[in-house]
């Protein structure tokens, strides 16, 4: 039986956990949906990741509003991606942080990607009609921006590719703690359809060379301590280095991207096949690898129409 297209069928409402992750470092986190950062400073918050709709936002702002009343100033996006980044209307900031390429790939594939995200995960798009339209920073770097939050200093950093070119990491150095958007992720699936497999191992490495004490991933619980953030950071490297490699060894033989998706899904699925988003993951991700490993440097835009006809060749 042909699976139901990417998320449409999941509706079911997660339970959300709000998690002091460092002094006034909290993460919003919601059984493997897009997670939220909030870095709360002496005289305001930053938001990391802003949710997919004003009215998802909302419900950080509730959870924001039972800790502290300090007015929130930023709002920092770690990409450019729909469920990250338009919900971003109901925080009233004063500024939109992000990398220069994360500005560049909003005025590149923002509305498609939209459009592409709107289709396969309904659920996180209801409200979609208080979205005022495309999320666009207003302030950008290349690859490092601090940011004073009265006495707490927050570094802003691109460490390199992975999840997508555009990616950035938060780092509070009172704290050791890193909110890492999608390049990290626990127990959920990593969504390599905007990726570069090639660099992403790297970009963990930097990650790892912190030594957090806690990072907020893009998806699945907080994790705090050494062992919890090294466990997430070589799983995700797994995670990767397993989509890459059988798909790499098909392209380099001649073999089709159904070849690489059976040798995917041979890797894969005895080790991820629980995780979330899993199989809505999974086209998209083996369609990259094998574009990748043919040389194709910068990931072909996702529409709605290709998302189908992806999903239908191979999941279907």
């Amino acid at each position: 039986m042909a699976k139901e297209f990417a998320s449409r069928g999941d509706m079911t409402e997660k339970a959300v956990t709000f998690s002091e992750i460092g002094r006034d470092l909290w993460a919003f986190t919601a059984e493997g949906d897009p997670n939220t950062g909030v870095i709360i400073g002496d005289d305001c918050v930053m938001i990391v990741d802003a949710q997919a709709t004003p009215r998802l936002a909302n419900k950080v702002v509730e959870k924001i509003r039972g800790v502290t009343d300090k007015p929130i100033r930023y709002v920092v996006l770690s990409h450019y991606h729909a469920v990250r980044v338009l919900g971003a209307s109901a925080y009233g900031a004063d500024e939109i942080i992000a990398s220069d390429t994360c500005r560049a790939m909003v005025a590149e594939r923002g509305q498609e990607d939209w459009d592409s995200e709107f289709e396969r995960f309904p659920r996180l798009f209801q409200g979609h009609e208080s979205i005022p339209g495309l999320t666009w920073p207003t302030m950008t770097f290349a690859t490092k921006m601090t940011v004073y939050l009265g006495n707490r200093r927050v570094d802003l950093m691109h460490l390199g590719r992975a999840h997508t070119a555009g990616d950035i990491v938060a780092w509070v150095p009172d704290e050791g703690v890193m909110f890492t958007g999608d390049i990290v992720e626990y127990h959920s699936a990593c969504y390599c359809g905007d990726g570069h497999f090639s660099d992403w191992g790297a970009t963990l490495d930097a990650i790892k060379a912190y030594r957090p004490a806690a990072i907020a991933p893009g998806r699945g619980d907080a994790l705090v301590g050494d062992e919890m953030v090294n466990a997430a950071i070589e799983n995700t490297q797994d995670f990767v280095e397993s989509t890459y490699r059988p798909a790499a060894a098909v392209a380099a033989r001649g073999g089709s991207l159904k070849d690489a998706w059976d040798a995917v899904r041979a890797e894969c699925d005895p080790k991820f096949a629980d995780y979330a988003i899993y199989e809505h993951c999974l086209p998209f991700n083996v369609a990259r690898a094998y574009d990748e490993a043919q040389g194709m440097d910068t990931p072909r835009i996702w529409t709605a129409e290709r998302d189908k006809q992806m999903w239908e060749s191979l999941q279907g």
